[in-house]
C-alpha cells in the first residue's frame, strides 16, 4: 500500500508570509506613526484624517509599484537564464547531461545512479530539470509581478485599517492615546500571527514586531509634538 503521509513544511509559505507580514506591518507602522505625529502637532481632526488617508493611498500604491518593478526584474532575469539554458541544451545536450549528473553526485548520489537520474529527467523535460536543479527556478517559486503587486497593496491596506478606523471613530480630545493603543494591540497581533504561521517562537516574534513598531510611533509622535509646540 502506498503511504498517504505528507509533511507540510512551513518553508513552503515563507515567500507569501514574508510579503504579507511586511506589507501589513509597514501599513500599520507608517500610517499609524504619521497619524500620531500629525495629531500630536495639534492639527485638526479633519487634517489628521486627510493625512492618514493620503498616506494609505500613497503607501499602498508605492508598495504595489515597488513590488511590481522588483519582481518584474526578477522575472526578466529568470527568463534570460531559461533562454540561455534552452540554447545550451540544443547545442550540447551531452555536456548539459554531464553537468546535471555532477550536480546529483554532489548531492550524494553515486555516479551511475546520478547519470541515470539525469538521463531520465532530461528525457521527461530537460529544460525543467535544469531550471530546477541547476538554476534554482521552479513553477512554485517563479516570479509573478502582478500577483506580488496586488498582494503587497492588499496587505498594506489591511495593516492601515485599524489606525484609520480608530482615527475616524475617535474624538479629537483622545485621538493620540486611542490610536496609539489600537496600533499597539494590532502590532502584537501581527507579530503573533507571523510567528505562529511561520512556526517561530511566539513571544520572540511578537516582541520583535511590537517593539520596533512602537518605537517608530513614539519617535514620530514626539517629533510632531515638538514641531507643533514650536509653531512651525
Amino acid at each position: 500500500m502506498i503511504s498517504q503521509h505528507h509533511e507540510k513544511h512551513r518553508v513552503e509559505r515563507a515567500g507569501w508570509l514574508r510579503a504579507a507580514v511586511l506589507g501589513a506591518n509597514d501599513g500599520l507602522v507608517s500610517v499609524g506613526a504619521l497619524v500620531l505625529g500629525v495629531a500630536a502637532s495639534h492639527a485638526t481632526h479633519g487634517g489628521v484624517l486627510i493625512a492618514g488617508v493620503s498616506a494609505w493611498i500613497a503607501g499602498a500604491l508605492s508598495m504595489a509599484a515597488g513590488e511590481y518593478v522588483s519582481v518584474s526584474s526578477q522575472a526578466d532575469i529568470e527568463k534570460a537564464d531559461l533562454e540561455m539554458e534552452k540554447r545550451e541544451l540544443e547545442r550540447n545536450p551531452e555536456a548539459e547531461k554531464k553537468e546535471l549528473t555532477e550536480i546529483y553526485v554532489e548531492r550524494g548520489l553515486d555516479p551511475d545512479l546520478a547519470e541515470q537520474v539525469a538521463e531520465q529527467l532530461m528525457a521527461h523535460d530537460a529544460l525543467a530539470a535544469h531550471a530546477r536543479d541547476e538554476i534554482g527556478i521552479s513553477e512554485a517559486q517563479s516570479a509573478k509581478p502582478l500577483q506580488a503587486a496586488w498582494a503587497s497593496a492588499a496587505s498594506f491596506t489591511l495593516g492601515v485599517a485599524p489606525a484609520l478606523l480608530a482615527l475616524w471613530l475617535t474624538p479629537q480630545s483622545s485621538l493620540v492615546p486611542v490610536v496609539f493603543a489600537v496600533c499597539l494591540v494590532f502590532l502584537a497581533v501581527l507579530g503573533a500571527l507571523g510567528a505562529w504561521t511561520g512556526g517561530a517562537n511566539l513571544l520572540k516574534g511578537t516582541f520583535r514586531v511590537f517593539f520596533w513598531g512602537a518605537l517608530a510611533m513614539v519617535a514620530t509622535a514626539a517629533v510632531g509634538a515638538v514641531l507643533g509646540s514650536s509653531g512651525i
